[in-house]
């Protein structure tokens, strides 16, 4: 009877160690889930959040530029552009080539259009640049409307997501939120506290770093990103640690098992 006894004490005790083994895996909710503190937030904080801004054009965008006019057909040569390869696409982690049909901005800053000429946008917003080319345009059509947006607005999201890739956008109006869910969120491995932004800013880059546990993040100039920008998703301690210890887990654990299935059948001999 002792012995009977003896033999499911340690039937128990394996049975809890294999429990251990699997919860061991377990990430803790406070980990992984975004703006924690948002129930302390009040609605006036949430009014002063960051505004979005338009993007300020520059040398190497292409712009999607379409001038209207009285007479279709010189609008047409007008629109003449050139196509354009840029990278993007979207698919997992490969990064499709594809072609974009717009207006190449040179390393001047300037755009070539057909009738109207050179005109220099870089520096300034979509809007600014509408403008600017609807000005020109009116010296030499009649009450000319002018619409231009970017044609390869596109941004990289790398790291620990489900789907890395870089993504080309139909609009200019893109939050880290709405990057990271092209990229299908982040995996449970992912450090939420710590996610970096790469930024091009006229030829330098400039570093970030966004705390997507905090709802301080709605206040952060990077929260809408910029066309080129790279979103790096560091892996958290418990992926380089799971990464080492993965196989000698596994054989814990199958060691624990066995020893379960051992111990409960010579209990019962």
């Amino acid at each position: 009877m002792n012995k009977y006894k003896l033999n499911r004490n340690k039937v128990i005790y394996c049975m809890l160690l294999v429990a251990f083994c699997f919860t061991t895996s377990c990430v803790s909710n406070k980990k992984i889930a975004y703006f924690q503190d948002i129930q302390t937030v009040n609605q006036a904080q949430l009014e002063n959040a960051t505004k979005f801004t338009e993007p300020i054009i520059q040398p190497d965008d292409i712009l999607s530029i379409n001038v209207f006019t009285l007479n279709p057909q010189s609008g047409a040569i007008v629109n003449q552009a050139a196509s354009n390869t840029v990278l993007g696409g979207g698919a997992n982690t490969a990064v499709a080539s594809q072609q974009v049909t717009g207006f190449l901005v040179d390393r001047n800053g300037e755009v070539e259009l057909s009738l109207i000429g050179k005109v220099k946008v870089a520096g300034l917003t979509t809007f600014q640049a509408r403008e600017l080319i609807r000005e020109k345009a009116a010296i030499v059509y009649k009450e000319p409307n002018v619409q231009l947006r970017f044609a390869n607005f596109k941004v990289s999201v790398l790291g620990e997501v489900n789907s890395p890739s870089t993504y080309t956008l139909p609009n200019e109006k893109v939050s880290i939120l709405d990057a990271l869910s092209l990229a299908g969120d982040l995996t449970i491995y992912g450090k939420r506290e710590n996610v970096l932004i790469v930024r091009d800013n006229n030829g330098k880059k400039e570093f970030a770093r966004l705390d997507l546990n905090s709802s301080e993040i709605f206040n952060s100039p990077y929260y809408y990103l910029r066309q080129n920008d790279v979103v790096y998703v560091e892996p958290n301690k418990r992926k380089v640690s799971a990464s080492n210890s993965a196989q000698i887990q596994t054989v814990g654990v199958i060691a624990s098992v066995v020893s379960v299935i051992v111990l409960a059948i010579s209990s019962f001999k």
